[in-house]
């Protein structure tokens, strides 16, 4: 993939790591790539289940295998280039001034990444960040054969992409297998195109999974010490059997042969509703939260930090009819545990709108069963004058929240609070996160409609206090603890 299509990559270049065929202990089996008519709504064809075992002497027939089913994938884009123009200076004593109109101009610009064949019939699985914004897409097969594909649906918190071509013969395709079934140390193999050289086959193992790399609310990657480059976005990552595990997607800058895909079973959930509709839609709750951290837990009387801790709630959403509150920490989901916070996007963009669920929080340290019906979740979504407060000894200095500050701030919900002015690089504030411009609106469940509430809160305070702030259109709790 060239540098102009990589911005969605989370790296560049990746040495190449080197493995003996001796050290290699698999058995390599492969099942007929003919697809079979199924009744669940798949349309791809799946691997064989089980463990490998036996020491093969080369992957050599693994790679000549799945070679075919593996496609570059050549995108044309329109661009704009801007001009630059002054930016609005921040708040804070500073005057903004009027932005220039930056000038514009459209030129031609490729990128190219990497696919497979998951159908007979011409489905491609590849990823968002590879077609998006396309005006044409090319798929080149190792034989040669170009063919022109059209975007059948994508996904961008996933980054997920189905793409289809006409065929004039049944393509060899690459079998589905188990993510889940993978095991840290496992044998891999991964086939792309980086930086234009087509069908580079590549073998590592799986280092881990479950990797967040803030890649979007649905992180849950598969990482891999098989080296990956530009270009292999959208290829696949394969076990010793044939099958497909993971969809390579993104690499660490600063590190060598740290690669990450996304998990085959996760594309699984997705790819009927992807081919029916072209794009997902995902069940909505209506809560902000954040992780649990071990002096949250402590403050909330919990036993270990665990859950979602609910920040904020929306106004008429399924969480606002369930009777959720702020500072309740959600335990379990549709009867399924919720042991971090990261779990219950997961739990929640999988399950259909209109779903009647059952919720478990421990609110006031008892546990509470609660029931709601998910709404669909919408698109893509998600200074100052006054008198300032001293830092009062919590590493950070304050003022009221007027309406005309609040309307600076971007916020659409009324102006009661103090707003944080300036934090102390030193202090007890910055290590908990507080930020300029942060809002606070509670301090140990009492409200703070003023200057004045902020401090008689913080002074009743012992050693650490408990706020809710709010920062632009969305609230977090933060601990905050005194020297």
């Amino acid at each position: 993939m060239r540098r102009s299509a990589i911005t969605a990559m989370a790296a560049v270049v990746l040495g190449v790591v080197l493995f003996g065929a001796q050290t290699l202990d698999v058995t390599v089996r492969l099942r007929d790539n003919a697809a079979h008519a199924r009744s669940d709504g798949a349309f791809w064809t799946d691997g064989e289940t089980g463990r490998a075992t036996g020491r093969p002497d080369s992957i050599a027939d693994l790679a000549e295998r799945l070679s075919p089913a593996v496609v570059s994938i050549q995108v044309e884009r329109t661009r704009e280039a801007h001009g630059t123009g002054d930016l609005l200076e921040e708040f804070f004593g500073r005057h903004e001034r009027p932005q220039q109109r930056p000038e514009r101009r459209k030129f031609r610009a490729e990128g190219a990444g990497s696919g497979f064949v998951i159908s007979k019939d011409g489905y491609i699985l590849t990823n968002h960040h590879v077609v998006n914004g396309a005006d044409k897409i090319t798929v080149l097969f190792e034989n040669g054969d170009k063919l022109v594909a059209t975007i059948v649906g994508k996904d961008a918190k996933t980054d997920l992409a189905l793409v289809k071509v006409l065929p004039e013969r049944d393509l060899a395709v690459a079998p589905l297998g188990d993510s889940g079934g993978t095991r840290v140390g496992d044998w891999l193999m991964a086939i792309g195109n980086p930086f234009g050289h087509e069908n580079t086959v590549t073998v590592g193992i799986l280092s881990a999974r479950g990797r967040k790399i803030n890649a979007g609310p649905y992180d849950d990657f598969l990482q891999t010490d098989a080296s990956i480059n530009p270009g292999n976005s959208g290829g696949p990552l394969i076990d010793m059997r044939g099958r497909v595990i993971g969809i390579n997607t993104a690499i660490n800058a600063a590190a060598q042969g740290i690669g990450f895909a996304i998990p085959i079973n996760m594309a699984k959930q997705l790819l009927p509703q992807l081919r029916e509709t072209g794009s997902i839609t995902r069940g909505w709750l209506g809560v902000q939260i954040q992780r649990v951290t071990k002096p949250i837990a402590k403050r909330l009387d919990l036993d270990k930090p665990h859950g979602a801790l609910v920040s904020q709630v929306f106004e008429d959403s399924p969480a606002d009819r369930a009777k959720l509150r702020p500072r309740d920490v959600i335990v379990e989901f549709n009867r399924r545990e919720i042991e971090d916070f990261d779990d219950l996007p997961r739990r929640v963009a999988e399950t259909p709108p209109g779903t009647d669920v059952e919720i478990v929080v421990i609110r006031d340290g008892k546990r509470k069963k609660l029931s709601a019906q998910l709404d669909v979740m919408a698109a893509e979504k998600v200074e100052l004058a006054s008198h300032e407060s001293p830092s009062l000894d919590w590493g950070f200095s304050a003022q009221d929240l007027t309406p005309e500050i609040a309307e600076r701030l971007g916020m659409s919900q009324g102006g009661d609070g103090a707003v944080i002015t300036d934090v102390d690089p030193l202090g007890p504030a910055q290590r908990a996160g507080l930020r300029r411009r942060d809002v606070i609106i509670e301090v140990d469940k009492s409200s703070i409609e003023s200057l004045d509430d902020l401090a008689d809160a913080l002074g009743s305070a012992a050693d650490s206090a408990l706020l809710l702030v709010r920062r632009g259109e969305g609230t977090r709790f933060v601990l905050v603890e005194k020297d």
